[in-house]
């Protein structure tokens, strides 16, 4: 599942046009921070959810809906193809 928070992050990124580079930037982070976030080898808190939004210039409630959506949809499908 954070696999699919790191997918959804990458897609709102490159939906704004922007690269790693800005996004870092804006955080006042390492350039590997982005890479890092976006191949899930780096969980974010919800305080760092929540900058990462902004940075991106995405509404951080909708973004959170929009991923609360996306996990109960793969796990109603994961569980209905496991009966």
């Amino acid at each position: 599942e954070y696999q699919m928070l790191a997918s959804l992050l990458k897609e709102a990124r490159k939906r704004r046009g922007l690269t790693q580079e800005q996004v870092a930037a804006k955080l006042n982070k390492p350039r590997s921070f982005p890479h890092k976030v976006e191949n899930a080898e780096r969980e974010l808190n919800v305080i760092e959810l929540m900058d990462y939004c902004e940075a991106l210039g995405e509404d951080f409630l909708n973004f959170v809906v929009s991923f609360s959506v996306s996990v109960r949809e793969f796990r109603l499908q994961n569980s209905s193809n496991s009966v």
